[in-house]
């Protein structure tokens, strides 16, 4: 019967978001998963970020996380970790500060204060590995009223490069709110709209910060960089220039305003109390390849570390 209760459970959890909150606590509301599996193992190897809630004791280690920031480059998100050490105004030399899966080459982890900074890697397959065992992680810490961000680049559609697109909904190639993902052999459907309460208060910091264009949009995730995204510059390519600017006009007109390749999957995954933040580095109507001088390119990457980093110091009280 036990058992029977266990399955009914967990089929109903692919129908859920991975992550939720649960109140009934004066501190806030604790970060939940929904897998029974979870209860009934004695220990949960997160494996790969080289933890364990046998080995390592995890509340103490990350029980007062308020904000964790995803991105896919491991040498970025040390940098936003140094950055928001400097912003957050914290002692000790920023430099020193250590990578805590430095047991994997998998992903990167560092804590500032109460900001977990993680690299996901390219693509879906790699930030989904990454999102299940930070969920775990957040929920065996015992983690209360966090926020979830996925800071990154992208291609803008119709914006001009170095704009900040707050994502509205994170999008499917068919510009459709969901996300989907083959379980033992079935298609399962996950909803991708994000907080629109974070986005709008986002928005407002970005309106407070100076050379920092923002705006809010639809954000399209493909499964590949080249054709996938209508790119004519891969190894392979199936399809005409007229027929890529009409995709992106579809795009456009459906409220596409950028394009990567992890915002569906995040947002289906973390949807409760997250948002997507990316830069874009070039128009896609213009063209297909990145030609923005490396100093241009990296202050544009900067910008949606400068603006989360406001969100935060607000959320702290340390902007009024």
């Amino acid at each position: 019967m036990k058992r029977r209760w266990l399955c009914l459970m967990f089929f109903f959890c692919f129908f859920c978001d991975c992550i939720s909150s649960k109140g009934g606590s004066p501190d806030g509301k604790q970060v939940q998963v929904k897998n029974p599996y979870l209860d009934t193992m004695e220990e949960d190897i997160l494996y790969h970020f080289s933890l364990s809630t046998k080995t390592h004791n995890l509340p103490e280690m990350f029980g007062d996380i308020k904000f964790v920031c995803v991105g896919g480059s491991a040498n970025r998100m040390k940098a936003f970790a140094q950055f928001m050490h400097n912003e957050l105004e914290l002692p000790g030399n920023p430099e020193d500060i250590r990578d805590i899966c430095e047991g994997t080459d998998r992903y990167c982890m560092f804590k500032v204060g109460p900001v977990l900074s993680i690299s996901h890697g390219m693509g879906v397959p790699s930030i989904s590995i990454m999102l299940h065992e930070l969920i775990k992680l957040l929920h065996h810490a015992q983690c209360r009223d966090v926020v979830l961000f996925r800071l990154g680049t992208s291609g803008g559609v119709g914006l001009a490069p170095g704009t900040v697109v707050v994502t509205d909904k994170a999008v499917d190639y068919s510009f459709q709110p969901q996300f989907e993902q083959v379980v033992l052999g079935k298609v399962i459907t996950r909803s991708t709209e994000l907080d629109e309460g974070v986005a709008s208060e986002l928005l407002q910091c970005s309106s407070e910060l100076p050379n920092l264009p923002a705006v809010i949009g639809n954000t399209m995730c493909t499964h590949d960089f080249y054709e996938g995204q209508g790119r004519l510059d891969g190894a392979l390519c199936s399809f005409s220039h007229e027929e890529k600017l009409e995709y992106l006009r579809k795009a456009y007109e459906a409220g596409v305003r950028n394009i990567e390749m992890e915002s569906t999957v995040f947002a289906a995954m973390c949807r409760v109390c997250a948002a997507v933040i990316c830069v874009t580095l070039l128009n896609r109507f213009d063209g297909d390849q990145i030609t923005a001088p490396h100093d241009v390119l990296v202050e544009y990457q900067q910008r949606p570390q400068v603006l989360v980093s406001h969100f935060i110091k607000k959320r702290l009280g340390q902007i009024v």
